[in-house]
């Protein structure tokens, strides 16, 4: 299991939100290159972007921000947001993204993915973000009727590499991941799963460390890392351990 630090980028700045709230932010650099960097310094295998603006807009908004980033760091990282088309991920693709996040377009064009993992395997993460066990869509400004496990279960044996699974009713509040429905949704599906969403200490961390049994094989955390109430050297020591 790994520590995947979160890059969210609003207006050009490194940004957290309060369950998804664009009205409810919290900016923590405006160079979101350096947390890149800083990242990277840390140890981190992987990083997560997620262009925020992009995701309203339902195109790339951040891209060039996005590109500085993808520039100034050496360790892989997955870029999530607006991504609505098999052309925008194979521009991803072209400037070095190592993993491309589908969210909104995987409930509405479920075809993409699968034409994606066909061009791309495992480089396409699906981002299921769930209220209530429901998956919300359009950057979490709509809720639908469909479960998250519904959904996941569609992309099987597919090529994808993994589910981001964020709940988003704990996303930015540091109460600790919702454990539950996480390893529910984990057990439910073979594709490996990252969890997200709540991460506020290294007792959550630990606490995640059972549900790797499950097909848990990472978690993002972003709020925690950027207040400093988690420590990443500290958390990826934790799952070193294991």
């Amino acid at each position: 299991m790994i520590v995947i630090p979160a890059i969210d980028i609003k207006n050009g700045k490194c940004v957290r939100l309060l369950q998804g709230r664009m009205d409810a932010e919290t900016v923590f650099s405006d160079d979101p290159s350096a947390m890149g960097r800083r990242w990277e310094n840390e140890g981190a295998q992987l990083i997560h972007i997620v262009d925020l603006d992009g995701a309203v807009g339902k195109r790339p908004v951040n891209l060039e921000t996005i590109r500085r980033i993808i520039e100034q760091v050496n360790v892989p990282v997955q870029v999530g947001g607006g991504i609505r088309d098999l052309e925008t991920i194979r521009m991803y693709m072209a400037q070095g993204v190592y993993r491309v996040v589908v969210g909104t377009e995987a409930i509405k064009n479920p075809e993409l993915v699968k034409s994606a993992c066909r061009e791309f395997p495992d480089r396409i993460v699906v981002g299921i973000d769930a209220k209530g066990g429901k998956v919300a869509i359009e950057g979490w400004t709509q809720t639908t009727e469909v479960t998250a496990i519904e959904l996941a279960r569609q992309f099987e044996n597919c090529g994808v590499a993994a589910i981001n699974f964020t709940d988003i009713e704990r996303d930015g509040m540091r109460t600790g991941p919702n454990l539950k429905e996480t390893e529910k949704f984990a057990r439910a599906i073979s594709i490996p799963v990252v969890a997200s969403g709540g991460v506020s200490s290294i007792e959550d961390i630990k606490n995640l460390l059972p549900l790797e049994d499950a097909g848990v094989v990472g978690v993002i955390s972003g709020r925690a890392l950027y207040d400093g109430s988690l420590d990443l050297k500290e958390a990826m020591a934790v799952f070193a351990r294991a």
